[in-house]
């Protein structure tokens, strides 16, 4: 099976998500930044991919930033590089014979791109609602966990015995 990587355009869904857009009218980006990883972190575990969120930093003066949070990378670019021109090099560097890159963005001539690498394409709306079915599956099967009740008696005296004659067959 093929490696998956979802590479997200972070302040285009951002701008694009319920959620972070209010964040992001009420200038709080730190905060909206916050959130977007940790569902992004959630999908990713829940669906077994591994993701990189991209954020333009063209502006910003010093050299390209990354780190893990959430179990996300994180990649700030550095100045006078977008985040369409790192997502759209990334995307052509891996997506190969071991892996199926998809990028979420909803900036249609970076999807062109993409699309023309080989990448498969996820608008931001798409991947807010896939985020938000996934969650909905995590509660769901959480649900049902809860509903299975342990054990409500204990062993037997007879299948203690029992268990003890077929261990002692065993050695």
């Amino acid at each position: 099976m093929k490696r998956q990587l979802l590479i997200v355009d972070g302040y285009n869904m951002i701008g694009s998500w319920k959620e972070t857009h209010t964040l992001f009218q009420q200038n709080r980006l730190e905060e909206a930044r916050d959130y977007l990883l940790e569902k992004l972190s959630e999908y990713a575990n829940f669906e077994g991919i591994e993701v990189v969120c991209v954020f333009d930093a063209q502006y910003v003066p010093g050299v390209r930033t990354s780190y893990k949070k959430y179990n996300v990378l994180v990649v700030f670019t550095e100045e006078d590089e977008t985040a369409d021109d790192y997502i759209e090099r990334l995307a052509g560097e891996c997506n190969d014979i071991l892996t199926q890159v998809f990028v979420a963005t909803s900036d249609l001539a970076e999807q062109w791109v993409v699309f023309s690498q080989g990448a498969a394409r996820i608008s931001a709306r798409e991947l807010e609602k896939m985020v938000d079915l996934g969650q909905k599956d995590v509660k769901s099967f959480t649900n049902s966990l809860m509903d299975v009740k342990p054990r409500a008696t204990q062993w037997s005296e007879e299948q203690i015995n029992q268990l003890k004659n077929l261990m002692n067959k065993l050695d």
